[in-house]
């Protein structure tokens, strides 16, 4: 399984656990796409650092070929996935905490 694969799977995984396991629904929401618009730029001045300085490397072999900010593309999805599910979790696990604790 090539990088772009694993890629894929994972923005499937968390588009599955974000609407129909933790049903946090957080994709239908523009509070989610606000934020996600808002930390993207952030992740692509990352990755270009951290390609441009040679401390994360890609094999050629292993992604689709094109670069956004000296990354592959796929980093983007694996960005939207860990985004995604972080926040999914949070708001599934906010209410629970607070009934807990109220």
């Amino acid at each position: 399984m090539i990088y772009s694969d694993i890629a894929l799977n994972a923005v499937f995984l968390a588009v599955v656990l974000d609407l129909f396991l933790l049903k946090s629904r957080m994709m239908t929401r523009g509070i989610f796409w606000l934020t996600y618009f808002l930390i993207l730029p952030f992740q692509l001045l990352t990755n270009w650092w951290l390609t441009s300085n040679e401390i994360v490397m890609y094999a050629d072999s292993e992604i689709i070929g094109q670069r956004l900010a000296g990354a592959p593309i796929e980093d983007l999805l694996f960005g939207f996935s860990m985004i995604l599910v972080t926040i999914s979790a949070w708001e599934f696990f906010k209410d629970r905490f607070n009934k807990k604790l109220g």
